[in-house]
């Protein structure tokens, strides 16, 4: 393990000893000043901040931008400071937490027995929407998460993401399609953040006018085992309290190879979360390259 790794590790193992124990205006406080710090440091995760709002709102000009990502890093520490102390709240506390619009999406499909999967952006804390969804709805869930460095960290997000009541599988290993769909055919839950492919292999789709790429497991999922598949987004309005909406089912077109069937649902997927992106894109918490201009620096700007 590198130096750096170590450090990273410690950082984030002070984080979840430290910072659940602080009362909670504290805790917001020190989130708050630890983003505008970092924001005006204007360090490479601040200037991708703003140039993929720069996507979002192609009209803002560089003051508007800046304000943005000032309100991004705030909406990214307070994701990271409520992170840190979930573990130590009440069932009450996370019952309160979240309030999600048109939930009958979601309880009709469970209902219906033949398996959800949930499809979100990096938006606000979807660590606390699953959280809620286990404890208000009493429904576990099933997903996957990217394998960290250094591995002892990767340990500590598997442990603390149990500890929450979900099943998390390794992204990388080549079986966790396979579980997932089991878990569907049981009538189960999976919840998956799907706004950025991190194989190199997702499907192409539009998104803000440029092409990117969005994995394609969500829409074969709900190809090969008949879940309903359910856009989610997420973002704070100023309150405690996180909002949130479940949008109408993805449908699988009747027509069409699977690939191309992929690419519809998939691009119906990315419309959605443009939709939320657009509405509260300082909740929007895309600190990379997402855009295949930007992955390509013969394609445009890096």
């Amino acid at each position: 393990m590198s130096a750096g790794e170590r450090l990273s590790d410690a950082l984030y193992g002070l984080g979840w000893s430290t910072v659940k124990k602080l009362p909670e205006p504290v805790a917001v406080r020190l989130g708050q000043a630890i983003a505008d710090l970092a924001w005006r440091q204007r360090g490479k995760g601040v200037q991708r901040l703003e140039s993929n709002y720069a996507r979002v709102l192609p009209g803002a000009g560089p003051e508007r931008l800046r304000e943005l990502s000032r309100a991004g890093m705030r909406s990214y520490l307070r994701y990271w400071m409520e992170s840190f102390r979930l573990p130590a709240w009440s069932r009450e506390r996370v019952k309160s937490g979240f309030d999600p619009k048109d939930l009958h999406f979601l309880t009709d499909g469970l209902a219906a027995g033949k398996g959800v999967v949930l499809a979100l952006p990096h938006m606000a804390n979807y660590d606390l929407a699953g959280a809620w969804v286990t404890t208000a709805l009493e429904t576990p869930f099933t997903t996957v998460a990217e394998r960290l460095k250094p591995e002892t960290l990767y340990d500590r997000f598997v442990a603390y993401r149990e500890g929450l009541g979900m099943e998390v599988l390794p992204h990388s290993g080549g079986s966790a399609f396979g579980t997932l769909a089991r878990r569907l055919r049981d009538g189960g839950l999976v919840c998956l953040v799907a706004d950025r492919d991190l194989s190199a292999s997702g499907v192409e789709v539009e998104f803000f006018g440029e092409k990117t790429r969005m994995p394609a497991g969500p829409a074969l999922l709900a190809q090969q085992t008949g879940a309903l598949l359910l856009p989610v987004t997420l973002w704070y309005d100023g309150s405690p309290v996180m909002q949130g909406r479940v949008h109408p089912p993805v449908e699988v077109p009747e027509s069409g190879t699977r690939a191309e069937k992929t690419s519809v649902m998939t691009q119906t997927l990315a419309d959605a979360f443009a939709g939320g992106i657009a509405e509260h894109p300082e909740d929007w918490h895309m600190l990379q390259r997402l855009w295949l201009a930007d992955l390509d620096p013969a394609k445009g700007p890096s």
